[in-house]
């Protein structure tokens, strides 16, 4: 067994990657990752190895992602655009050996202070030079290397989640729970994917569901995926027509902006036969928007990270705005009230989680994997939800206090915490706010010491340093206290 074996066994003329204009038939693309691999041994690389991933979305990510799991290692993708703090801190959590880092992680990487991360020993750039850098292409090769057999519980990805325990901290998940995934949603009658399908790939391969949904659903199935780094309406719809896009599978701002698209001609997604969505709630207006406008009928689907991620999909049958559909074949769900047992039909209860593709527990925090995972291998979600007759589940609530930017978790502790580092500053509180292209955005409240005189643009630019973008605040509201309830905790409610 190992993941990386997804793309044995495919046609060597069909394409699997479009990636700036230029096509990967799986020959070639087999080949490619073949000698990575080779380069990556020579170089040292393991099993059991974490190897960060610090690339946009395009063929050298593929190819890294591919070697290091074909030698056994493990895994790290990183948002190559954070600020180097957030980097430093990452890589510090996962002790790893070596980074990829391509274009789009090149800025953030120059301001990395390597003796911050002592176990980092290579940092190698796919494309172009980068101080201290190896170029991919340069290192020594050999033998071929075979790809390596590994357990079902060995690491494949270590992820970083705010997920279902708050702070952000790396899932681990296995080679094991990937492939349970990728089988359970790569069903056809559950609409899963085919060689023939052309994928839009612009959901971004260090979150779970670009990583998994996109491009391991889509690489198994000997499909096509056309990468794409950034996002714009416009563009978009030109690639689908270009390239003839069949399966569309996106975060709800992006569906928003498809929806509120008035130049978008009826039939541009004439060639698309599944359209998909999940990470944040749809609203139920842009979906229905983009039926009358368009007839996409888009199907909501749930899951999360420590989930692999799939856990339900509309598209095993009926699609019924406002639900995220049935749980997948395979995997078990029960809603359950607060002391763990079974809610009756229609009532609202906690989504627990059991399946191969739940997660092995968060690197190094026993104390939070017990939170969230059951002596019975139930994954404890926080998000609260009803089902109907039929079996399918809709949303009402979620993980406590958690805010969802563009389909990525921010928990408010975390940008609390780097609020209160700026001088000046004795309390804080985060809450989300709705918005209109990112579903919602980050708004906090600060108290400051007596006498002290705070800027917000200097705060906000505080926390773009040690946060990635999507997590800092947008709005900073100064305020002489913050609401509390008797036993001094923060009644996030009541900040608006």
């Amino acid at each position: 067994m190992n993941l990386a074996s997804i793309i044995e066994g495919h046609p060597a003329g069909h394409v699997a990657l479009i990636s700036r204009g230029r096509q990967t038939t799986y020959g070639s693309l087999r080949e490619q990752v073949a000698d990575a691999r080779s380069r990556l041994s020579r170089l040292g690389v393991g099993s059991g190895d974490r190897v960060a991933l610090l690339i946009g979305n395009n063929r050298h990510f593929v190819v890294s992602y591919l070697a290091v799991l074909g030698l056994g290692a493990v895994a790290v993708p990183l948002n190559p655009t954070s600020p180097a703090n957030e980097i430093e801190r990452e890589l510090v959590a996962v002790g790893a050996l070596a980074a990829v880092v391509g274009p789009t992680g090149a800025p953030s990487w120059r301001n990395i202070e390597r003796d911050k991360v002592p176990s980092l020993e290579h940092v190698i750039v796919t494309e172009g030079e980068l101080a201290g850098a190896v170029l991919l292409d340069d290192l020594p090769t050999g033998d071929d290397v075979a790809v390596v057999e590994v357990s079902a519980d060995d690491i494949a990805v270590l992820i970083f989640t705010s997920g279902t325990a708050g702070a952000p901290r790396a899932a681990m998940l296995s080679h094991a729970n990937l492939l349970a995934n990728i089988a359970q949603a790569n069903d056809v009658g559950a609409g899963g994917m085919i060689a023939d399908d052309v994928v839009y790939g612009v959901l971004p391969m260090f979150h779970i569901f670009g990583l998994n949904v996109v491009l391991g659903i889509s690489l198994s199935a000997g499909a096509t995926v056309v990468l794409v780094q950034r996002f714009d309406p416009s563009t978009a719809l030109e690639t689908i027509v270009k390239w003839g896009i069949t399966v569309v599978p996106g975060a709800p701002p992006m569906w928003v902006s498809f929806s509120m698209f008035d130049d978008a001609p009826r039939d541009a997604f004439a060639t698309v036969r599944n359209a998909s969505t999940g990470a944040a709630k749809m609203p139920e207006e842009a979906t229905r928007r983009l039926l009358e406008r368009f007839g996409v009928e888009l199907a909501e689907g749930y899951g999360l990270t420590e989930a692999s991620p799939i856990v339900t999909s509309s598209r095993s049958g009926e699609i019924r705005i406002g639900s995220v559909g049935r749980v997948l074949d395979g995997v078990e769900v029960r809603i359950v009230d607060e002391s763990g047992d079974d809610v009756l039909l229609g009532d609202a209860g906690e989504i627990w989680v059991r399946g191969p593709n739940v997660f092995r527990g968060y690197l190094g925090e026993p104390e939070h994997t017990e939170r969230v995972l059951t002596a019975d291998g139930w994954l404890r979600t926080g998000d609260v939800a009803i089902t109907d007759a039929d079996g399918y589940l809709y949303l009402i609530d979620r993980a406590k206090d958690l805010i969802i930017v563009s389909g990525f978790n921010v928990y408010p502790k975390e940008v609390e915490d780097v609020l209160m580092d700026y001088p000046g500053v004795v309390e804080v509180g985060v809450i989300a706010v709705p918005h209109p292209h990112t579903g919602e955005a980050v708004k906090a409240f600060v108290v400051a010491a007596e006498g002290v005189h705070l800027d917000e643009d200097a705060l906000i630019d505080h926390c773009l340093v040690e946060l990635a973008r999507y997590k800092c605040p947008s709005k900073i509201l100064f305020v002489d206290q913050l609401p509390r309830n008797v036993s001094g905790k923060l009644l996030r409610r009541e900040l608006m």
